[in-house]
């Protein structure tokens, strides 16, 4: 009787190193794919910043360049305000189909992607 509860007491102990060892594996899963979006994100950080710094220099050029073919400066920075108006309302109305659902996509399948080895 002594000896079953002593394989009963084992038996609970190995359960319970085992429930721990199985939670610090998912926690350690968790962290390496959490870094592994993260780093992902941060490292287009300057990518984005300098395209951001390009796209703005580029976007007072052709402003300057169209307000002096109208006659007036800010004509042209009308015009590219116009524009982005435009560009603005249409992005906002296909933001599901085009930016949220596509970037929902591919957060998903970092997360879900098995190790390469």
């Amino acid at each position: 009787m002594e000896e079953q509860s002593e394989l009963v007491d084992e038996l609970i102990e190995k359960g319970h190193k085992y429930g721990q060892t199985t939670l610090h594996l998912i926690k350690l899963k968790t962290l390496d794919k959490t870094s592994d979006v993260l780093s992902n994100l941060v490292s287009w950080l300057p990518v984005i910043i300098a395209a951001i710094i390009f796209f703005l220099i580029l976007n007072i050029g052709v402003a300057l360049w169209l307000g002096n073919m109208m006659g007036q400066t800010y004509y042209g920075f009308f015009a590219v305000a116009g524009f982005y108006a435009i560009v603005s309302l249409i992005c906002w109305l296909f933001r599901k189909p085009f930016l949220k659902h596509p970037l929902n996509d591919s957060i998903i399948n970092q997360i879900l992607k098995e190790d390469e080895l």
